[in-house]
């Protein structure tokens, strides 16, 4: 059961703009539509400037508008994520999201521009210069896979009817549903988020009544759901094809700023692991006193007294284990806990999950439906990451504070090891067992089922090249992708057909979402091994890595800790740390 709502912080989001109908908001929206204007009338003289004259103002004008448009999209992002039934705030953000069509059209005459261009003398006239290096390199490349212009413009102002409006659709079916359910003989109807809560409840009948339940309420809304995938896939095999990438996948690892090489080694590795994780999941099994788990047991806790992580609990646990690793860090979790960053709790009209929004400077807000629990407590530690970030990135040039998600997955899957190798540390035997288990739930879920995904949708673009897919050969690809990675770990019979309707990653206008949190945490765990070896020397070297993330590929970056992405022995070393917690689960059960 979650805390009650009433001990959860919601998030203040004052300190950007009293309220959204307030004359500081408005005078910001008039600012930033202002902006846009000025951009577009600058962009129709590009051809008309010297390169190096048309870049140093292109960086200047870009950089302004970062400054005003990232805090006014994401304040109102965050508003309608917290109650998607506040008409006024998505009202607002469809305006917003109008408005950045525009920009979206700007930014692809500008590549285009730019690709015409030799940009090294302006890189080779000074320092400044040459810090957007990677950037302008990397624009250059977008260049060779575009439209024409008037294609282009006709793209963005469709995507906003297309792909955006399919994913906003999906978000506010599931977020709007009440589920009917009866738990303990009382009938009810609570959020999908607060079904979905129920799979960490120690009682497997009510873990298997609220996977029924939410199986059911799925298949009241299987057939828009599907049509939003359907939609969503299909424009981007469209335009993939149309911007002469060879596939989706290969446009999604340019631009999560890793090459194939790199991606076939990880994921190579992580295929060659699945018979570790079945054991871990065969032992989980055992321990909850069954012969095999049923997707519903999957986050079961073990049994036994273990500890309830109150709010309060988690974030005084996570702000010494942070001070523990730095005091810059510590200290930038408490800023996050005083001035109420977290909006923690499920209730009705708020999104699933979890995310971390960078609003300004080095001010994150944090999205939870928190519950007592240590998974919960990593989840916290793991949206912290991303703040972290944020805050390290804060000091760099705005257009500079960037990061592919493979590197941002990075810095909050590393947060949670620093929490996870205390807890294991300083804990009870009980609770060391506890936090054992949610780590290896944890990794489960980002090399096992992320596995899954990855190959699901493989499969969904492929087939989707020639036809739309039906809601059953969605379910089909689906326990496919999931015998697949799982195998005989789970009862064929309990399974999860609709994992590709619950998770909101596959609606996003991108595609392939999934892989870059393996990424991440892996790296991590690459990148924590070498703070064992040198704690003092590592600090300084990471903060400098995650303000870096805008400015090199992920390679580069992993070569200033003698990493090497493309070669699968660093993979494999990466995932041995997490079989030897396997080894150790399993023979504490037995």
């Amino acid at each position: 059961m979650s805390a009650p709502e009433s001990v959860l912080p919601r998030w203040d989001m004052t300190p950007f703009y009293p309220s959204l109908d307030s004359p500081e908001f408005a005078a910001a929206y008039a600012q930033m539509e202002r902006m846009i204007q000025e951009m577009t009338a600058f962009v129709d003289t590009l051809d008309s400037l010297e390169t190096n004259d048309g870049l140093r103002e292109l960086i200047a004008r870009q950089s302004a508008f970062a400054e005003v448009g990232g805090v006014v999209g994401s304040y109102v992002g965050c508003i309608v994520e917290a109650d998607t039934r506040d008409t006024a705030a998505a009202a607002r953000m469809s305006q917003i999201d109008l408005l950045f069509a525009t920009t979206s059209q700007q930014q692809a005459r500008i590549t285009a521009w730019i690709g015409t261009r030799d940009i090294e003398p302006f890189l080779a006239e000074s320092e400044a210069n040459a810090q957007y290096s990677y950037m302008l390199r990397k624009r250059k490349t977008q260049a060779l896979h575009q439209m024409s212009p008037a294609e282009e413009n006709l793209a963005s102002e469709l995507g906003l009817t297309g792909a955006s409006a399919w994913g906003k659709l999906r978000g506010d079916v599931e977020s709007q549903m009440l589920v009917p359910i009866v738990l303990n003989g009382e009938a009810k109807q609570i959020p999908m988020s607060a079904i979905r809560n129920l799979v960490t409840d120690a009682d497997r009948e009510v873990r298997r009544t609220a996977y029924e339940a939410e199986l059911a309420g799925w298949k009241t809304v299987e057939t828009p759901i599907a049509a939003a995938l359907n939609s969503i896939k299909g424009q981007v095999n469209t335009l993939t094809k149309r911007r002469h990438w060879d596939s989706p996948l290969a446009q999604s690892v340019f631009q999560n700023q890793i090459d194939q090489e790199t991606l076939d080694a990880m994921i190579g590795a992580a295929r060659e692991s699945m018979p570790h994780f079945r054991r871990y999941l065969g032992a989980k099994a055992r321990a909850l006193g069954i012969e095999k788990l049923a997707f519903y047991d999957i986050f079961a806790p073990l049994p036994g007294e273990s500890r309830v992580w109150e709010w309060d609990d988690a974030t005084k646990f996570v702000a010494e284990q942070f001070h523990g690793y730095s005091a810059r860090m510590g200290e930038f979790a408490e800023r996050s806990f005083r001035e109420n960053w977290t909006d923690a709790g499920p209730r009705e009209g708020k999104v699933g999950g979890a995310f971390c929004a960078g609003v300004r400077g080095d001010e994150s807000r944090i999205l939870m439906n928190y519950q007592p629990a240590f998974n919960n407590v990593s989840t916290l530690a793991h949206e912290l990451g991303h703040g972290y970030h944020n805050l390290c990135m804060s000091k760099m040039p705005i257009l500079l504070q960037s990061s592919p998600s493979t590197l941002a997955e990075t810095a909050s899957i590393f947060c949670e090891t620093v929490i996870r190798q205390a807890g294991v540390k300083a804990g009870s035997p009980a609770d060391k067992l506890a936090i054992l288990e949610a780590s290896l739930q944890g990794a489960t879920q980002i090399v096992v089922d992320i596995t899954s995904r990855y190959l699901f949708e493989q499969s969904v673009f492929d087939a989707r090249v020639s036809r739309e897919l039906s809601v059953d050969e969605i379910k089909a690809a689906m326990l496919q992708a999931q015998d697949d990675t799982y195998g005989d770990a789970l009862l064929p019979e309990a399974r999860h057909p609709y994992m590709w309707a619950a998770k909101p990653h596959y609606y996003s206008t991108g595609s392939f979402y999934n892989y870059p949190y393996m990424f991440g945490m892996l790296f991590a765990l690459g990148l924590y091994a070498r703070y064992e070896q040198d704690p003092d020397g590592f600090k300084s070297m990471y903060d400098d890595l995650l303000a870096s993330t805008g400015m090199a590929d992920a390679a580069t970056l992993a070569s200033r800790f003698g990493i090497d992405t493309r070669s699968p022995e660093f993979w494999r070393a990466s995932i041995g740390t997490i079989v030897k917690d396997i080894d150790t689960f399993e023979g504490i059960v037995g």
